[in-house]
């Protein structure tokens, strides 16, 4: 998954924002695999009137009976103002 957290979101909380993904994501029986920030990108369009934001891939394995629920938290957190999860089969590689 690659979320993107808002700009107003100050440096020292990201972490506390990635950690509370991570703990709805075990809480469901769920493994967070690898957390990677990608840091402070400039947006390709404005999102909530936001030019950037935080960019950070989650790799995670979850059932995928879970995953509607993980997107819908995704939503209600304010933190978050975009998200992207995708499959991966096992041996894929994700680069930046």
């Amino acid at each position: 998954m690659v979320m993107i957290i808002s700009p107003d979101v100050p440096e020292e909380e990201v972490p506390g924002t990635i950690e509370k993904v991570g703990e709805f994501i075990t809480s469901r029986g769920g493994e967070v695999a690898e957390v990677d920030r990608w840091g402070r990108r400039k947006l390709a369009y404005p999102i909530r009137r936001y030019t950037e934001g935080e960019y950070v891939l989650t790799q995670f394995k979850l059932d995928p009976t879970q995953v509607g629920d993980l997107e819908a938290s995704m939503e209600l957190t304010e933190e978050v103002i975009r998200h992207l999860v995708v499959r991966r089969e096992e041996g894929e590689t994700v680069a930046p």
